[in-house]
Parts: C-alpha cells; structure tokens; sequence
C-alpha cells in the first residue's frame, strides 16, 4: 500500500464517522497515522473528498511537541438564532471561542508572512462556539496523531455576534456566563496563549508551507476560554462574554 492510497482510505474512514452518534474503534493498524505529518496528510485527503470547502481552521501555538491544526468545514459553519449538532455525551458539547475572520487572500508560499501582513488580513473578530463530538470511543485507547487526523474533535463553528477587534486582540481573560434557565454555569476564563490572536502567526506560516492558501472569509478560533462545557439541547441559552458581548441561541440535536 502506498502512502497516499493509505492516507486516502483514513481519510475516507474517517468521514463516514462524521455522523450521528459515533463512538469508533481506532483505524485499522494499516490505516493509523504514525506521526503528525501523517496526519496532517489524512486531513488534507478529507479536504478532498469531503462533499465542502474549508471555511475555517482551528489551531494553537504548539506545545510539548504536539501540534493543534484541523480545518473546518464551510458547511458546519453556523449563524443565528439556532444552532444544529450531533449529540455527544447525552449534551450538546461547545467550547466558547473567539473567531477571527480573514478580509483577504493569504496565498500558499515557501517564506514567512510577517505579523504586520497577517494583522492586516484579519478583519472583524466575534464572539464563537466551537461544536465538539468525540468520535472515538473513551476506551478505544486513539493516540494523537489519530485525534489530529480526526480533526480534533470538531464537528462545527457557531459564529456569534461581532465584538470589538482591539478588546478581542487583547482578551487574554474573560468572565464567562452561560445561562439555561436557572441553571446558570460561570468561569473565569483564560485563553490557553498569552493572548488569543497569536497563534495565527503560527498556522498562516505553518499551513502555508504546507500549500494551504487562506482565503477570504475564512474564521479562524485559536482555543477555548472554558474548555468543553455541556449544554442541554431545546433550551434558549444565553451566552456573556464580560465587558465584551452576549447573544441568545437554541441549540437543536442534528
């Protein structure tokens, strides 16, 4: 089996998982990632046959040799008053994000762009939801590379409204209210970089090397001010940012 048929039928496999109620087995041993590059690779198969473009990626700064980096999906990518997910966990699962939207091409090329380029195409920043499904099995005993090359658990984006680009470029921290009902949920919330724009440099840089163009339009979040949080479904939630923004949306199980 050559490399490419190898990543082409992970990428493959993986895609069938993306469904309603998914709790997988690990890939077949032929199939699995052996390292980043490999996984990088499967995801890049995906892109190819996935029936939509990419509308967005997920990243941060690497750390303990890992590497965070998954594209999502345009067709996942949501806005307004609902918001549609599989179910994972009994709970609709989220992870409240800051999304940066780009205002203009960032072409593939062998050399770094500097930070005063990729400042430039960022264009206006908004509050999000990054929506989680794991779809391995808790004891299917995945690796990383596996997880990567699954897209690190996302299923979907939810943007919300748009906030102020300086306050978003500089939120480090944000205290977070999540309100169901009576059941009201607060964190005092830190983003896992110094500061939440940061790993942008990174990814542009990085992907581009990889022939990654970014294109216009593209919302990039960069990590979760409250890790996964655990929602119920049907309810109007209301989602406060502090000092920054709140809007009001239902989530649906798909």
């Amino acid at each position: 089996m050559t490399y490419n048929t190898k990543f082409a039928l992970a990428a493959t496999e993986l895609l069938k998982r993306r469904v309603k109620g998914t709790k997988a087995r690990r890939l077949n041993i032929n199939l699995r990632p052996q390292n980043i590059d490999d996984a990088l690779n499967i995801q890049s198969q995906m892109v190819e046959q996935y029936d939509g473009t990419v509308g967005g990626w997920k990243c941060l700064l690497p750390f303990d040799d890992k590497i965070i980096v998954a594209p999502i999906f345009s067709n996942t990518i949501q806005n307004g008053p609902e918001c549609k997910l599989f179910k994972d966990q009994g709970a609709a699962l989220i992870e409240p994000e800051i999304a940066f939207i780009l205002n203009k091409n960032l072409p593939a090329k062998d050399t770094d762009y500097s930070e005063d380029e990729i400042n430039s195409a960022i264009g206006n920043c908004h509050m999000a939801l990054e929506l989680i499904q794991s779809r391995f099995a808790d004891d299917s005993g995945a690796e990383f590379p596996e997880i990567v090359a699954d897209l690190i658990v996302n299923q979907g984006l939810f943007i919300g409204p748009e906030i102020d680009r300086d306050q978003a470029f500089s939120a480090s921290h944000i205290n977070l209210t999540i309100s169901q009902g009576d059941n009201i949920q607060t964190f005092e919330g830190a983003h896992p970089n110094p500061l939440p724009h940061l790993p942008i440099y990174w990814l542009v840089n990085f992907m581009s090397k990889r022939g990654v163009t970014f294109k216009k339009g593209d919302a990039i979040i960069t990590g979760s001010y409250a890790g996964v949080v655990a929602l119920k479904f049907n309810i109007e939630t209301t989602i406060s940012y502090e000092n920054i923004g709140e809007y009001k949306v239902t989530f649906l199980e798909d």
